[in-house]
Order: C-alpha cells, then structure tokens, then sequence
C-alpha cells in the first residue's frame, strides 16, 4: 500500500489514505483520535493539474534571472513531480522536519537555502522563515498564496500576491497585490511590464537631459561671445511643446524590447540613470549644441542678417532635436535599433514636428511671430540637412559609449 501511495505521489497527485475504526460501547472513547484501531480501506488520488501555461512562464522567469521557488505542504514526491512539470530546477528537496534541524538563523538558513527550490510538508512558521532567510541573503521576494497559512509570507515579503477568486480574506488583507484571475502568468507579465516601463521612463530621462543641453547653449552663446540673440522666450516655449509630448507620448508608447526578459534583475539600489548614461546624454546634447553653433556662425561668417542666421540656427536645432528621439528609444546601438518598431506616435509627433518648423519659419506671418525671417530654399534645406546629419554623430556616440 505504502508503495501505491508512492507512485500517485509521484505522477503528482495528493494522495489520502481512507480507513475505517469500530468502537464499542462497552469501552473508554479514546483520548486521541489515532487511538483507535483503523482499518484501512484504500487510497484517494486527487490531481490538481497546472494550467498549461505555466510551464512557459517558469521559463520565461528563469531567462529573467527570476529564481522561482515551490513552497507546499504535500508529500516531497508529490512536490518534486509538480516542480517536474512545471520545469522548476532544484538540486534537492526540503522537508519541514529537515528545515527545523537548519535552526532559526536567518542568514545560516539563506546560506543553506541556496540552490534548493522546492520545499514539502512545510509549516506556515517555515514558510514565513523561508522568505526572512532570502531577504536576509539580499534577495527581493515575492511570495504568492491564498490560504491562512500564506498570510505570515506574504505579510513579511517585499511583495505578497494574494489569489483573487481562491483566496481567503486574510491572505487577500496580509498581500500587498490581489490577482483578480488566479494565473501565474499574470505574476509574469507584471514583471514584463515592469521592465518596459522602467526601460522607456530611463530612455526619455535621457532624451530630456540631452535635449536641454543645446537650449542652454543657445541661451548663453551670445552672452559669453557677444553674439546676436538666438532664443527668445517664444523659441523655447516652442521647444518644449516638442520636448512634452516626445516624453509623455513618444516614449511611452515604447512597446517591449525582445531583450527585456533575457536581462538580470536589477539591482535595488540602481540609479535611474547611470553616470555612463548621463554622460552619454550630456555628449549628445553637446553634439546638436554644436551643429546648432556651426550653422550659426556659418550664417553670420556668409553676411547674413541676425534674423536669418537666427532661422537658420533654430531650423538645425529643431530638426536635431527631434531625430534625437530616435537614438534615445533605445540603448542598443545599430541601425536596426534606430528605425525598428517605430511607432505611429513616434511617427506622428516627428511628423507634426518637421511640419510645424516647416510653417512658422517658412510662412511670413507666422515667421515674424517668432523674429524669423524665411530663408531661401536652398539655405532652409542646408540646415535641414545638417540637423538630420547630426544625427548620425548621435548614432556614433552611442556606438562609442558602447564600447566602455
């Protein structure tokens, strides 16, 4: 009987054992329950398949240098065989008499815990030492349950995920989540999103740090070397009409990298953005900055009036800008990385962009608004086209940075 029992286990199932006892009247009621003399009558199997996706999403969390641990008070071979199936590596199995014997030390029990995945016939005071002993070892956990043995875990997790439809009410109190549909694959694509959203808000920090560089520059250029004005307060609100929607739309509307889940987690106390990364984005800044002045004194340097060399600045500055978006929606180089997965937004707003540029220095009326006179065509797809070039000195220092 020992070995059917076994073998259900084995193939995944929970495993009950039915027995009968009789008792006479004539006879002291027992003290204990298992003072009775039983008879048993057989085996219950009781299968609680996994939902077929979940297997894919174990590995998905595994390429994601996500450890994903099993913690179950069934029999060890009913534990292992689920691991089995959902493709949960362990190099062994612990038991929660085995746990009590490691002691209560949280950092000796972390130490222990490395490498072992699946835990079996586990107590909710064990469970609660599991996720100690992982903070302890520097890890951030996420324990998901739903029964009143889970709530101790998921209280003391960094992030408790409570089942929805299953749950009892007190895990659902002691989580920090609450899944309205019981699937661990929206555990994953959670994390997914997670990913997306910090990799997109870091992409348009660094467009916003570069693209005020050369509004800065500008600013200043004709107080340090005594030139004519280049940005009256009108230019700038009209840089950052580009700069907000190129933030809060543009990278935003980012979809997923097919890097993200290959990429280890990173660490808590990462910056947002790292000192190679701020200097990447104050080179590039620095790069349309320079285009920007090029032209300028080009124009002044061809005995063009301040008005036309102040369009034909802006007209490069404007231009540079936008294509900077392209650079900065991702930290791959290349230019697959460039134009791939444009967006329609993306399109949309440098669309909208290159037009109103088109208008307001190229219309008279809308030209004398901003202190800018049109220029010849010739002159107006010069500067045009350096500004697209910059952005092929853009592309270059990324590829550069690259490297270190």
């Amino acid at each position: 009987m020992i070995a059917d029992a076994t073998r259900l286990a084995d193939r995944g199932l929970r495993v009950l054992a039915i027995a009968k006892a009789r008792h006479s009247p004539q006879r002291a009621w027992p003290a204990l329950q298992h003072d009775f003399d039983f008879t048993l009558l057989g085996l219950a199997g009781f299968a609680d398949p996994l939902r077929p996706e979940v297997p894919a999403a174990i590995r998905e969390c595994r390429q994601a240098g996500i450890r994903v641990l099993m913690i179950t008070g069934d029999h060890p071979h009913t534990a292992r065989a689920i691991a089995r199936q959902a493709g949960i590596a362990s190099r062994g199995t612990l038991t929660g008499a085995e746990l009590a014997a490691l002691g209560d030390d949280a950092a000796n029990l972390g130490r222990q815990l490395a490498g072992i995945n699946v835990f079996a016939r586990v107590t909710p005071q064990q469970k609660l030492a599991i996720v100690n002993a992982l903070k302890a070892a520097g890890e951030v956990v996420a324990m998901t349950g739903d029964g009143v043995n889970d709530a101790p875990a998921l209280k003391a997790a960094h992030i408790g995920i409570a089942m929805g439809k299953r749950g009892t009410d007190v895990a659902r109190e002691a989580a920090a989540l609450v899944l309205l549909d019981d699937d661990f694959t929206a555990i994953v694509a959670a994390i997914r999103l997670g990913r997306r959203i910090f990799a997109n808000l870091r992409q348009a920090m660094s467009y916003t740090l570069a693209v005020h560089v050369p509004i800065i520059g500008l600013s200043m250029l004709p107080l340090l070397f005594g030139m004519p004005l280049i940005l009256a307060p009108i230019h700038i609100a009209f840089l950052e009409l580009l700069i907000d929607p190129a933030c809060s739309i543009v990278f935003e509307a980012e979809s997923e990298r097919p890097q993200q889940m290959q990429q280890p987690p990173r660490h808590t106390g990462e910056a947002l953005l790292s000192l190679p990364q701020v200097w990447l984005a104050l080179a590039q800044g620095a790069l349309v900055l320079l285009s920007c002045g090029v032209a300028y004194a080009a124009s002044l340097a061809a005995a063009l009036d301040d008005a036309t060399a102040r369009t034909l600045a802006f007209i490069v500055l404007v231009s540079a800008n936008a294509l900077l978006i392209l650079p900065n929606r991702s930290a791959q180089s290349g230019w697959r990385a460039l134009f791939g997965g444009l967006s329609a937004v993306a399109a949309w707003v440098l669309g909208g962009t290159l037009l109103s540029l088109l208008l307001i220095t190229d219309i008279p009326a809308l030209a004398g608004a901003f202190g800018f006179v049109p220029p010849a065509p010739g002159l107006w797809l010069a500067a045009f086209a350096l500004g697209c070039a910059t952005l092929l000195l853009l592309e270059g220092s990324k590829h550069v940075a690259g490297r270190f």
